[in-house]
């Protein structure tokens, strides 16, 4: 038998066992890989050159359900295997299969083992084939892509997003400083309004907290600037995106030259679910405020007004308007019912 100490100096592992005490007995190494194969859930079949059955230890459901050594896998699956067994014992090298068996909640996957089983004299007396589940680490994987593509879905739909507020923004900027400032501002709105989008494990945003979130980054205080009446829906990630980055707009507005910029000045936000069609119904969302007599002449289209009138409207498929009136500046966003979920 060769020594462990001799195994590590070659730097390479034994499959060999190596006996740590005097008295341990052939039974006792059987009790314990059989312990060792059913913790692990590892089925072993031991077939002869002729494939007759000489034992198995541990075989579980779909090898153990019938007397044949394949037990109840599909005929194509189980004549692949036996196909298999046939070429390691005419090639003597061991193969590895992957196998999917239909199950009563979906599919069942398990990594197959053939080894040939090659006596004194190194000719092939048999074969052993270990059969191990890999459903669960199957699953992971299958959804671990999915939430990848989605990752990279969105990405590029964030990336999209940034592409045309850059655009815009550079098209209604005077002065690269005045670009960098409104871009930066825009650029934060949308990271501000994707931490909760990630938080929620991308479902979306309550709207409450997105539009409270929005003003409260500019220094106002919500609990006294803003007003927030009527339902509070979970929004969409693109609906929670381009909502957000409309209240960024009237928020910096706001805070420049409206309600928000003057003591005690607010805002109030009304969002109302209203009937569209039989059994579906679009959220109305309104956000108003009073402004002062010289505020409406500020009239000039800038992004601002092109974000809350086109880019964001369009992006749910719904509609807006921008009202500014003497004393008071009113937006209302028709919402389709697609963008968001009410409990």
């Amino acid at each position: 038998m060769r020594s462990k100490a001799g195994d590590i100096k070659e730097g390479r592992q034994s499959d060999e066992i190596i006996a740590l005490h005097p008295a341990e007995s052939g039974m006792q190494l059987g009790r314990a890989l059989l312990h060792a194969l059913h913790n692990a859930g590892i089925s072993v079949l031991y077939q002869d050159r002729e494939l007759k059955t000489v034992w198995a230890r541990n075989m579980r459901a779909p090898w153990a359900d019938s007397a044949d050594s394949n037990g109840i896998l599909p005929l194509a699956q189980a004549e692949r295997i036996d196909v298999t067994k046939r070429n390691v014992m005419a090639s003597g090298n061991a193969e590895r299969l992957e196998l999917s068996v239909p199950a009563e909640d979906g599919v069942r996957w398990f990594q197959v083992w053939i080894d040939a089983d090659h006596g004194d004299s190194g000719t092939v007396q048999g074969v052993v084939t270990t059969m191990v589940e890999t459903t669960e680490q199957k699953r992971r994987e299958q959804t671990l892509k999915t939430l990848l593509r989605e990752v990279s879905h969105r990405s590029k739909n964030l990336l999209a997003i940034i592409q045309s507020i850059a655009t815009q923004t550079g098209r209604y900027s005077d002065t690269i400083g005045d670009f960098l400032t409104r871009f930066r501002g825009r650029l934060q709105s949308l990271a501000s309004s994707q931490d909760l989008v990630t938080s929620s494990n991308w479902r979306g945003a309550a709207l409450r907290e997105l539009v409270s979130g929005q003003v409260g980054r500019y220094g106002a205080d919500p609990v006294r600037s803003l007003r927030f009446q009527g339902v509070n829906p979970y929004l969409n990630p693109n609906a929670a995106l381009h909502i957000g980055l409309a209240m960024h707009e009237l928020a910096v507005n706001s805070v420049s030259y409206g309600a928000l910029s003057r003591p005690g000045g607010f805002v109030e936000v009304t969002a109302n679910l209203m009937a569209v069609s039989a059994g579906e119904a679009a959220l109305s969302l309104t956000w108003a405020e009073a402004i002062g007599a010289n505020d409406n002449q500020r009239s000039e289209k800038r992004f601002g007004s092109v974000a809350l009138e086109r880019v964001v409207p369009a992006s749910l498929n719904g509609t807006a308007t921008l009202e500014i009136t003497a004393g008071r500046l009113e937006y209302r966003l028709v919402v389709p019912h697609g963008n968001f979920e009410t409990d």
